[in-house]
């Protein structure tokens, strides 16, 4: 499980992690699973982890007053699960984290990510370049939300995460995409005839 953690620490460093810095990040992490539609966390608590997805799917949703799921973001492996705000503010969280699949985790708390920074160089090269990439991801995101049509915005997730549109099912989407169903199904119906 901790294998696929590393090689992922790995790929955003130029230098390797050490043996010792290996087993340091195996003692921080501790293994999670969660069934599908068990809650990482709720609305109205505070998030107290983040959660590296070694097998899985999770969303991360807001409940209108009405009781419509508004998508926010969708994981898959290899992605993080976390509320940003609630962590590093320590704040009530405004969303919902569930797990779409079973899925299998590595959780840490925001201190022992701390510890493990400071302890690790190699780390915080690693999570700066994590934040640069969630930054661009957020804003094209953002971008699309104001700037696209919805089948632009489809075609965009279609290209951009292929893994999303096989991995969810199709109102997950639209929510996602800030569309209805009927209108996604438009969309995807075009698509097939062209």
């Amino acid at each position: 499980m901790y294998d696929a953690l590393i090689k992922y620490f790995n790929s955003y460093t130029t230098t390797p992690l050490t043996s010792d810095e290996i087993d340091l990040i195996q003692k921080f992490y501790t293994a999670k699973k969660f069934r599908k539609r068990q809650y990482f966390l709720q609305e109205g608590e505070m998030c107290k982890y983040t959660a590296f997805i070694v097998k899985g799917a999770m969303r991360q949703y807001r409940v209108d007053d009405k009781g419509e799921e508004h998508i926010i973001k969708l994981y898959i492996e290899n992605w993080w699960a976390t509320d940003r705000e609630s962590l590093m503010n320590q704040t009530p969280s405004i969303y919902f984290i569930d797990a779409w699949e079973d899925t299998e985790s590595l959780i840490i708390t925001k201190a022992a990510m701390i510890d493990l920074v400071n302890r690790i160089p190699a780390l915080s090269e690693c999570i700066r370049n994590l934040d640069v990439n969630f930054a661009i991801a957020s804003q094209r995101r953002l971008n699309a939300a104001i700037s696209l049509s919805a089948e632009e915005r489809y075609h965009d997730l279609e290209k951009t995460y292929p893994e999303f549109i096989q991995r969810f099912p199709q109102h997950i989407i639209a929510s996602y995409l800030g569309i209805n169903r009927e209108t996604l199904s438009r969309i995807r119906a075009r698509g097939v005839k062209k």
